[in-house]
């Protein structure tokens, strides 16, 4: 194993999910410290991976772009072209961690002798590899991730998210001082959405002020939190790029969220957390670590799991004024309030 040249990490997607496996990343450099290690990752996320120095190549694929019928032509050169390319690496290993067919089917194109994958993995994935694991459902996914490297024989009792590189800060994010919040009230799954004008009315209780983060995708329901803050919150949604928006975590005094990725981001980086949890489970996707704090209601459907709730009781029951105390609680053994 310590003589291991080439390891692929295919792990594409999610924001959350590539932070989530970020320690393997850093598991593998240490327990294998001659080699090299590239990651396969989906245009739009190679933000968060690009110049790590742990990195000896990063590979970035359009898969959004795979499933579109107007495409085709454009997705079968890609694919030959990576096959090609990856084959020529000859890679020792390929780690899958996302499990699905599409990675698995990569994890075979890279020609590695030994190809591990989840034994629970989807769509047919794990035909492909060499070697499972079985990562298990009732665990967090960081855990559930460091079974591949503890699979080859490393160490993983050190959990540590190595971050790139992240640069300055903006002139804009540098005049927010030290004193100010991060909100962030979107959500990829409508369901796990706590509703936008409680996130304003939490930011007008709070004795700081609030910057609000999201995607391009997310403004209007950032404006919506603006609006209703009474002047107390200000929206950057879609106006920073990945390391732009972990600068401006890194340096927040913490962070109120629904279940996503920037939740995770702050997780990584020690920022405390205040996360809303109502379809999603926080046993498998809460933010990892000590310092957070859950903020769920206790329900007979939850968690469900569900993208589309035509009632989402468990967010609704979540009142602004307990998040609020919650929150204060928090303020006041720190001395800020």
């Amino acid at each position: 194993m310590k003589e291991t040249k080439k390891i692929l990490i295919i792990k594409p997607s999610s924001l959350g999910d590539i932070v989530h496996s970020l320690p393997v990343l850093n598991v593998l450099y240490r327990c294998f410290p001659d080699s090299e290690i590239h990651w396969l990752v989906a245009k739009g996320f190679e933000g968060i991976l690009e110049g790590h120095p742990m990195l000896t190549k990063l590979w970035v694929i359009h898969k959004d772009e795979w499933k579109r019928i107007t495409k085709v032509r454009g997705t079968i050169k890609e694919l030959r072209t990576l096959f090609r390319d990856l084959g020529a690496e000859g890679f020792d290993y390929a780690l899958d961690l996302q499990g699905l067919f599409r990675s698995g089917i990569i994890a075979r194109a890279a020609g590695a002798a030994v190809r591990i994958g989840f034994e629970e993995a989807r769509e047919g994935s794990s035909l492909f590899y060499t070697h499972t694991v079985k990562g298990g459902k009732d665990i967090h996914a960081v855990e559930r991730y460091l079974k591949v490297p503890a699979s080859m024989g490393c160490d993983v009792a050190e959990v540590r998210f190595p971050f790139p590189p992240i640069g300055p800060k903006s002139e804009l994010m540098l005049s927010f001082g030290k004193d100010y919040a991060v909100m962030c009230p979107g959500a990829r799954k409508p369901a796990n959405r706590w509703p936008a004008e409680r996130f304003g009315e939490l930011a007008a209780m709070l004795p700081l002020k609030t910057v609000v983060v999201g995607s391009k995708g997310d403004r209007q329901i950032a404006e919506e939190v603006v609006r209703t803050s009474g002047g107390k919150a200000m929206s950057l949604a879609g106006k920073t790029d990945l390391r732009g928006l972990i600068a401006l975590i890194r340096d927040a005094r913490f962070m109120v969220t629904n279940d996503t990725g920037p939740m995770h981001i702050a997780a990584a980086l020690g920022v405390p957390v205040f996360a809303l949890f109502g379809p999603a489970n926080p046993l498998r996707t809460g933010p990892y670590g000590a310092g957070h704090t859950i903020i769920r209601k206790e329900m007979q459907c939850s968690p469900c799991y569900k993208r589309i709730c035509k009632a989402p009781i468990c967010m609704d029951m979540i009142e602004t004024k307990e998040v609020a105390e919650t929150v204060k609680g928090f303020l006041r053994r720190q001395r800020l309030l």
